[in-house]
């Protein structure tokens, strides 16, 4: 389970998901109605959640090279 949390295709999903939850509680809210400072708070977030998921797609692991150690 942890391995699919973790892998590159549950980090692009997840953040999908991140990107899509909050644009969608953002917009719960803006329906409500918010204030001056609610607002930067809610635009910060989604830029977050933005920046996140392509963060995640733009940078990908680099493969990892064994050393030999010989002692």
């Amino acid at each position: 389970m942890l391995k699919l949390l973790f892998s590159s295709w549950g980090a692009e999903w997840g953040t999908a998901a991140l990107v899509f939850f909050v644009s969608a509680a953002v917009g719960r809210f803006a329906a409500e109605g918010m204030n001056t400072l609610q607002w930067c708070g809610a635009i910060t977030a989604v830029l977050a959640s933005i920046t996140a998921a392509v963060a995640v797609r733009v940078w990908k692991a680099e493969p990892v090279k064994a050393r030999a150690d010989r002692d």
